[in-house]
């Protein structure tokens, strides 16, 4: 058994604005074992997403693996919309940190 990190396995991460109110993730690799090797692990999920980013599950209103792009996508609701006062990241750019260092499991 070895553990690996996402971003060994992922070819991009990135999240970005969706709208004024939303903000989008995409986690996209290079080859189909990588991207199989992650759904079958269970690593990204609702729940684990929420519990990463700290916040109610309620706030995904997407999840979605793609299978003929290899990739995993979802949306998460802003806490406050985009540009707003307090607004820490105005492009939603920054938000993807946390999902680096998920760390997968190669015998999933």
């Amino acid at each position: 058994m070895s553990v690996k990190k996402l971003s060994d396995l992922a070819k991009t991460i990135r999240s970005k604005n969706a709208g004024t109110d939303k903000i989008t993730f995409d986690v996209i690799f290079r080859e189909a074992a990588a991207y199989d090797l992650v759904k079958r692990s269970g690593a990204l999920s609702r729940g684990s997403i929420s519990r990463l980013l700290k916040i109610d599950p309620a706030r995904i209103t997407d999840f979605v693996e793609y299978d003929p792009a290899y990739a995993i996508k979802f949306t998460i609701l802003r806490d406050r919309p985009s540009g707003s006062a307090g607004d820490g990241d105005i492009f939603g750019a920054q938000q993807y940190a946390p999902l680096l260092d998920i760390e997968i499991d190669d015998a999933a």
